[in-house]
């Protein structure tokens, strides 16, 4: 599971890879749970996009925060979605059922790599240098002051058989990895409906990723 990656921040970069030209600060660079950093969605709040709507760029909290939550530390448990299970979980299900898709932009991921006995921090990203789109669900919450947060999660798919990403975390536990999505796929997934969203609920190739340790 995910809980820290490096977002991309730089509007000249988001706007090259993304197609989005930012407005305002975009958060930090090195994001953890209830950190606010940069998301990709189609601009249509109300839920599933018009397939001609344009992206936008938004900061949110890493962590998805629902309509009901009474605060925002439930961040701190929603900042990774299982998809085998997204759409029954009271925390994510709203955000599903209207398919409120967004990309999470990433120069890279940190994950621990056990494969000494003890846990050293490996931050993986693309092999072409490009940053990636993660799949995400986002989510608005207001608090009782009527103030408007936006927050979004990870969407993320068992990667037991994955060359690189069973390399990391426990020997004893489930290896995961968070859905990367083709760049030429970003645009239909940020339209798709919820019956067309395990479609995109692909491994990414382990040759197109690289691994690196301090």
């Amino acid at each position: 599971m995910c809980s820290h990656y490096q977002s991309v921040n730089n509007p000249e970069r988001l706007k090259a890879y993304f197609g989005v030209a930012p407005a305002g600060d975009l958060g930090k660079l090195d994001m953890w749970p209830g950190y606010l950093g940069a998301f990709v969605r189609c601009h249509a709040p109300g839920g599933i996009a018009d397939g001609g709507a344009e992206r936008e760029a938004l900061r949110g909290s890493f962590g998805l925060v629902p309509h009901w939550a009474t605060d925002t530390k439930i961040a701190r448990h929603t900042y990774n979605a299982r998809t085998e299970t997204v759409d029954v979980k009271p925390s994510f299900r709203d955000a599903w059922k209207a398919a409120r898709h967004c990309i999470i932009p990433a120069d890279s991921f940190f994950e621990p790599d056990w494969r000494s006995g003890k846990a050293v921090a490996s931050r993986i990203s693309r092999a072409d240098g490009q940053p990636m789109g993660i799949a995400g669900l986002w989510a608005q919450w207001s608090d009782a002051q009527g103030e408007v947060l936006h927050s979004f999660t990870m969407l993320t798919i068992n990667a037991d058989a994955h060359p690189l990403m069973r390399q990391f975390h426990k020997p004893s536990d489930e290896k995961r990895m968070v859905v990367i999505l083709p760049p030429e796929r970003y645009t239909d997934w940020l339209n798709a409906r919820p019956e067309q969203s395990r479609d995109f609920f692909q491994q990414f190739p382990a040759e197109a990723l690289v691994a690196q340790q301090p």
